[in-house]
């Protein structure tokens, strides 16, 4: 049984707070919580995700950095581990938007893709 954690919900503009908890192996919302905020704070709960954005080194551009971020959710816990390889990686254009700049992140499934065009 993991320990109850105060939570405060995203899905809206709302942030309503809740108290979660696993009982059983059902996890437990306590609060005024929506459907979709029930759902984030169950998933929040077992393995918090999130939207990783930063840069990576452009070669043989004038421009210096490409801003990129992960296709989809990411795991928290994983976040570290996947700065550390993005550190190393570097691209040349033409890279389109939405182009995948290093498949399967830190072993996630998860791709990392690029968030602007680089044409030059």
């Amino acid at each position: 049984m993991k320990e109850a954690k105060d939570l405060i919900c995203i899905t809206c503009p709302k942030g309503c707070e809740a108290k979660v908890w696993s009982e059983q192996g059902e996890i437990k919302v306590k609060g005024k919580i929506c459907k979709k905020g029930k759902a984030y704070l169950e998933q929040e709960f077992r393995e918090p995700r999130r939207i990783l954005t930063t840069t990576v080194v452009v070669k043989e551009s004038s421009t210096a950095r490409l801003p990129v971020r992960t296709a989809r959710a990411f795991p928290k816990k994983d976040l570290f581990k996947a700065m550390e390889q993005i550190a190393r990686v570097s691209v040349k254009p033409p890279v389109r938007i939405g182009e995948v700049v290093l498949a399967d992140l830190a072993g996630s499934g998860v791709d990392l893709i690029a968030a602007d065009d680089l044409l030059q």
